[in-house]
């Protein structure tokens, strides 16, 4: 059982690596929150990112950790970034229909039709309309 014992030196090598990192973060977050004074202007990226990281650390362990924001402002944090994320469409969305008077992106112009038009110019429009190529349609 080689592999056994290998495995549980990388393992354990791993973890002291990465117990090592934490300890030297906590002692860098103790420092600089010495040197800060008064609260931080957080944007709502950065909010999302501390939210989603607390979430999964649990309460108990935010408060230990959490310096930023109490644990329950974290986990707040959270529950509107999953309520936003999950937020149900709006009716025109389903419908796929846009507000009276608004034009999709790829959408033109609607051409404009002259309002006084002769009855041949009219036959010749509904031709055209139809696919027929002559003066076959009934003119009214």
């Amino acid at each position: 059982m080689i592999w056994a014992r290998m495995l549980a030196y990388i393992t354990g090598s791993v973890d002291q690596e990465l117990l090592l990192r934490n300890e030297y973060l906590a002692a860098e977050n103790r420092i600089l929150r010495a040197q800060i004074k008064g609260r931080l202007l957080l944007s709502d990226a950065e909010k999302a990112t501390l939210a989603e990281i607390a979430h999964r650390l649990g309460r108990k362990a935010l408060e230990e950790l959490a310096a930023v924001a109490k644990p329950d402002t974290l986990l707040a944090w959270y529950r509107k970034l999953i309520a936003t994320k999950t937020a149900a469409p709006s009716p025109a969305a389903i419908r796929g229909t846009l507000p009276r008077g608004a034009q999709s992106p790829g959408q033109a112009e609607p051409t404009a039709v002259p309002i006084a038009e002769s009855r041949g110019e009219r036959a010749q429009r509904n031709c055209a309309l139809q696919g027929t190529t002559g003066w076959s349609a009934q003119v009214l």
